[in-house]
């Protein structure tokens, strides 16, 4: 029998359960616009409260990843996930049994917040790995595959059987994560005499976070209410559900480069050339009504965000290491891929997409300003 100490930690296998296992309490991320239109579809309720719902979720999130930041240099990582998983498996249960959004958002908090901890618990292992770009590139390549998935089936299960289907699916992955969880190869944490959170954080650390929020929220508030574009240039449901799987199964591609070249040729270029590169087909949103610009730009910041985002996190994994400020990261993360959603519910019925796709376009334009006065310095502190 396959056990946890038997896989080594360097292996393709190994990098694809750590990623797994950082991706579990977040999975709905990965479905993209599907998770918000099966609340528009399922519960027959406006897009701005469907917002609401998603936005609450990722809140959730982002507080138990800020959790997380205090307790992953002393609790036992493995044991925590099984609970984690568990108890997530039980508010989706209970969650499909709901129909008021009201409700929703206030369940949907709370299993954010338990798979926020259990994110950033998979965050701070990956930190603790002896290469975390290369696993956080595998990371982005393993969301992107099941994202894709989810994204062809979600909108067909939710026509088959109402909203519920989501939470099914949300289950389902929990429950594969359970399983393999005994076989993920075990990490050292280094011994310590610190007691609590210590705050080291370097004025280089706080650009990478502000870059990494900026990035993740511009990318979340277009994503989430990418369905709903489709929707409006004339597309029906199943239609647009195709063009964003095969646009998400071309972004896993960005991850797979990560996996493939890690530091190589260091972080500064390939973060500067992502997150650029990312605003520039943001921007190209506005000429959806064009459908192979709308496809072409789904696809291409999908790739970018895959590319950035392991980037990112290797980043802020190297200014400790303990995986305090990869779980930081991954706080921070959340907030965004929050923030972006909930701006977006502000936004959408009185102006429309247009201002949700500006604002997401200037605001990645500032994130490549930050992102270089970080990286760049912190090779240089690195050479030093």
């Amino acid at each position: 029998m396959i056990k946890a100490n038997t896989i080594s930690q360097t292996s393709l296998a190994a990098a694809f359960m750590y990623s797994i296992l950082a991706t579990a309490g977040l999975f709905y991320v990965n479905l993209g616009g599907a998770f918000l239109s099966a609340f528009v579809d399922g519960l027959e309720i406006g897009r701005d409260e469907a917002g609401f719902i998603v936005s609450a979720n990722k809140y959730g999130a982002a507080f138990g990843a800020l959790i997380a930041t205090f307790l992953v240099k002393k609790i036992p990582w493995r044991k925590s996930a099984a609970i984690l998983l568990v108890l997530m498996i039980l508010i989706d249960i209970i969650s499909s049994q709901i129909i008021d959004p009201q409700s929703l958002i206030f369940v949907r908090f709370l299993h954010g917040t338990i798979g926020g901890i259990s994110v950033g618990i998979g965050l701070s292992v990956i930190a603790r790995t002896v290469d975390p770009d290369k696993i956080f590139g595998m990371l982005l390549a393993v969301q992107y595959s099941f994202g894709s998935l989810g994204i062809w089936t979600v909108p067909r299960l939710v026509d088959a059987f109402g909203h519920m289907a989501v939470f099914g699916v949300l289950s389902l992955f929990s429950i594969m994560t359970l399983l393999i969880l005994p076989f993920i190869p075990d990490v050292k944490t280094k011994k310590t005499n610190e007691t609590g959170f210590k705050f080291n954080i370097s004025y280089l650390l706080v650009f990478a976070l502000l870059a990494l929020f900026l990035f993740q929220a511009s990318n979340m508030g277009v994503a989430d209410y990418a369905f709903e574009l489709g929707k409006d240039i004339g597309l029906l449901n199943n239609e647009v559900s195709n063009m964003l799987t095969i646009a998400n199964i071309i972004s896993i591609s960005g991850g797979i480069l990560v996996y493939i070249i890690g530091t190589k040729y260091g972080r500064t270029a390939p973060l500067v050339l992502g997150i650029s590169i990312s605003a520039i087909f943001t921007f190209l949103l506005h000429y959806s009504s064009n459908h192979s610009i709308y496809f072409l730009a789904n696809t291409v910041t999908g790739i970018a965000w895959a590319f950035v985002i392991p980037y990112i996190l290797g980043l802020c994994a190297s200014f400790d290491s303990h995986g305090q400020m990869a779980a930081l990261a991954g706080f921070v993360s959340k907030l965004g891929l929050a923030t972006g959603p909930l701006v977006g519910a502000l936004l959408i019925i009185e102006y429309g997409l247009g201002l949700i796709i500006n604002i997401a376009s200037i605001a990645l334009v500032i994130a490549v300003v930050f992102i270089y006065i970080s990286s760049s310095n912190t090779f240089k502190r690195i050479r030093k």
